[in-house]
């Protein structure tokens, strides 16, 4: 990785078998030890034992605090650098030779350029610390749809959290060793200074580079780099799909169990949806709701023509506030033990706690670790997170583990719209779908840095996270539509839609299985739509709304469309489209004046 080999490689313990890893991995291991220069070298076989070290070590030197053992047994708090809480979009670089394969929805410099930049922040930034060495697979160890990687990192919060979210240690490292290519990712907390701080990505070289964050989505490297920005690369040659998406299982009361795909924007819902709790009525009828992952997918086409699917990460990093017993009692089930929380408030007795956790509880301590003073701002900061093993949530789906993948049904695209967007609508077939998701927009939330309520567009759910031009991309999504394939259907949906007071007009939440059930019945053939030119719109009552009272402008707002505002939507979506130049795919370009002409007539 273009390290600097002036200096010999300290010392490096290496347990069982890891030092008969594969050459290239043992060169460039050195290489990095020569350019950063650590005090020790530990290479990482994910054990309890080394866990607990970790955990120990980092107590002692008070990155971590211990939370209240008797409520919360194995849990820990971390907090971060007041300025390190949440993505750096605008520092994050995608790092291709041309300047159009990165596309306009990426930050872009040239790989000579990035790695550069980024070695002189790295040379030396070790001295006094130990290099981590973690190996690990994305997607069930013995899948083959799952890939590998390697994270080198310096900071202990980052190995904790790499085991709990992906399948780290010696069983991916014996992978890497049978011959599997693996993505090299190097990190460094460095001194967490704003001004130095960079997330570079080499898709060409499968390669991550990130500098001067301790933040999950910027120094996991796992996660949005490897798992979405790398991936998504990796995808587009190999034939498959990268997304920013939940699946989740619907098993319905005859036992059919289908499964859903679903992309949204960041801190909009995605845990809350793939960890549903289904409606008294419908538990009393046998309904089930199985969380397969919460947050990324990867797709490929099966032997059957259908898209399988897999959830490459092992662990949730879930947003802390707005969890609570109302609105996922699944997940705060799943973070009651042996979960590292970070940036949340403490309580007295030393409990997590963060707004909207309605527990009689109160705060003492902020997410600073100051006195909480409710003029000073919330207890937990609005991005605060949960690390956790998706084993422990009481809806975890077996099928998680499962190395073929499971079969979707249903695509789900949808982000945040106080206004326009109805409830649930389905794309009439495959290009229609695409250009659903290519023209998703939605309001930033506390997920990434900059201001908080601002529409944009967001396409996929995958405007951070594309490792290439979009334009490219949506041609990707499209080549497969091709004969003998079997695509899931393709729906929109809007839990966020407000009235004339500002409030929510849907109750969500558990009441979303009701739109659910409707996607299902639409795959099955057996629910009704009426056919409008933004797509197919259940009438309210082609829901089961047995136990939800919704006012007429409700009924009218979540089941309607206004087709004068809906057209100067898809003007905008036709200037949105335009800005990619002639990449973008002209069936996109056609398909939105054909429903652009049909809103005019």
């Amino acid at each position: 990785m273009n390290a600097n080999l002036k200096d010999p490689a300290p010392a490096t313990s290496v347990p069982g078998s890891a030092g008969s890893a594969l050459p290239a991995l043992n060169q460039w291991v050195a290489q990095v030890a020569a350019l950063t220069r650590p005090d020790t070298i530990q290479w990482c076989d994910g054990s309890d034992a080394e866990y607990q070290a970790l955990l120990q070590r980092m107590l002692a030197d008070g990155t971590l605090e211990t939370l209240n053992q008797d409520t919360h047994p194995g849990s820990y708090l971390h907090r971060s650098h007041p300025e390190d809480v949440a993505r750096v979009e605008h520092l994050t670089f995608v790092c291709t030779n041309e300047r159009e394969d990165a596309g306009p929805n990426n930050h872009w410099m040239a790989p000579r350029e990035g790695h550069a930049k980024m070695d002189a922040l790295f040379e030396g930034c070790m001295k006094g610390r130990t290099m981590y060495v973690i190996p690990y697979c994305m997607g069930p160890i013995d899948s083959p749809l799952a890939r590998c990687g390697v994270e080198i990192t310096d900071s202990p919060y980052v190995v904790a959290n790499m085991r709990t979210m992906t399948r780290m240690g010696a069983a991916a490292l014996k992978r890497i060793e049978s011959g599997d290519s693996f993505v090299r990712g190097l990190h460094s907390i460095g001194e967490l200074d704003p001004e130095r701080r960079f997330i570079m990505h080499f898709p060409d070289e499968l390669a991550i580079k990130s500098f001067g964050s301790g933040y999950g989505g910027n120094a996991l490297l796992g996660k949005k780099c490897h798992a979405l920005r790398i991936a998504s690369h990796q995808a587009r040659h190999e034939g498959w799909l990268a997304e920013h998406m939940l699946i989740v299982g619907i098993e319905n009361p005859q036992g059919e169990t289908h499964y859903v795909a679903a992309a949204f924007p960041s801190a909009c819902g995605k845990t809350n949806l793939a960890m549903l709790i289904p409606p008294e009525g419908y538990r009393r009828d046998g309904w089930k709701v199985w969380t397969v992952g919460d947050d990324i997918c990867w797709m490929r086409p099966g032997a059957d023509g259908r898209l399988y699917a897999i959830n490459p990460e092992a662990g949730y990093f879930g947003v802390a506030p707005g969890t609570s017993a109302k609105s996922n009692p699944n997940a705060l089930a799943s973070i009651q033990t042996n979960t590292i929380f970070t940036n949340v408030g403490v309580t007295a007795d030393h409990q997590p706690w963060w707004e909207g956790l309605d527990n009689g509880q109160t705060p003492v301590t902020d997410w600073r670790g100051n006195a909480f003073d409710a003029a000073k701002g919330p207890a937990a900061h609005p991005n605060a997170r949960f690390t956790v093993s998706a084993r422990q949530c009481p809806s975890y789906s077996p099928e998680a583990e499962n190395p073929a993948g499971v079969p979707i049904s249903a695509i789900v695209f949808g982000g945040r719209r106080a206004s326009l967007v109805p409830l649930v609508f389905e794309a009439r077939d495959w290009t229609h779908g695409v250009l659903i998701g290519a023209a998703m927009g939605s309001e930033t939330t506390a997920a990434a840095t900059g201001a908080v309520g601002v529409m944009r567009r967001d396409p996929m759910a995958m405007k951070p996270f594309c490792g290439y031009n979009f334009a490219d991309y949506f041609a990707h999504w499209l080549s497969f539509d091709q004969a003998g394939a079997k695509l899931p259907k393709v729906f929109h949906v809007n839990w966020f839609r407000k009235g004339d007071d500002g409030k929510f007009l849907w109750p969500g939440f558990g009441d979303n299985l009701r739109v659910l059930e409707w996607m299902i019945g639409r795959v099955k053939g057996e629910a009704g739509a009426a056919d409008t030119p933004i797509g197919h719109l259940p009438k309210a009552s082609d829901l089961n709304l047995d136990g939800v009272a919704l006012s007429d402008e409700a009924q009218a707002k979540l089941f309607g469309f206004d087709p004068a505002g809906w057209s100067a939507e898809f003007d905008s979506i036709g200037e949105y489209l335009r800005e990619y130049g002639p990449r973008m795919p002209q069936a996109l370009h056609d398909e939105q004046q054909r429903i652009a002409a049909a809103l005019k007539g």
